[in-house]
């Protein structure tokens, strides 16, 4: 395959991947043009690659930089602003899990856990079996939480750190 063609292919992989896990097409190829690159890209370099608009690629772009995937480079005598990924896959995964944290898992247990305490004015079977499951499904996502922070403080915990080292 060449070059090109493998590297089309890796751009509307991860877009197609971005779709998938909540966050829109172009901000997942944005993301995956920076992650190739080997150095910094001007808005305007991503714009001509992507085909996409000024606001289109700024939106993305600032979106990318607000989950810490993406830093705004200053060149000295160059009035552009460039923008580079972070290219540590581990990083990447870890904020990326960080973020998703916080947008969905947090608010879920916050309802979760106000939904479990319906008043109970009748102890009907309804409103027992809606409290159980409440319960259960709280005890559920937050397990998931829990694990989710394990991958976050990896890097802290010497055997993670350790583990992680070996794969890298």
């Amino acid at each position: 395959m060449k070059y090109e063609d493998a590297r089309n292919q890796f751009l509307q992989t991860w877009g197609k991947l971005g779709t998938e896990w909540g966050i829109n097409r172009t901000m997942a190829q944005v993301h995956a043009l920076l992650l190739i690159s080997p150095k910094a890209l001007s808005a305007e370099e991503i714009m001509a690659e992507l085909k996409i608009s000024r606001g289109n690629a700024n939106m993305n772009l600032r979106e990318l930089m607000n989950w810490t995937l993406v830093n705004k480079e200053l060149v000295p005598g160059d009035r552009k602003e460039y923008f580079s990924a972070e290219k540590d896959l581990w990083e990447v995964a870890r904020r990326i899990a960080k973020e998703r944290k916080r947008r969905e898992i947090e608010p879920v247990l916050k309802v979760l856990s106000q939904l479990k305490t319906v008043e109970e004015g009748e102890k009907s079977a309804e409103v027992q079996e809606f409290t159980r499951m409440m319960s259960q499904l709280e005890g559920l996502v937050g397990k998931f939480d829990t694990t989710v922070d394990l991958l976050i403080k990896a890097e802290e915990n010497w055997l993670f750190s350790s583990l992680f080292k070996i794969f890298k």
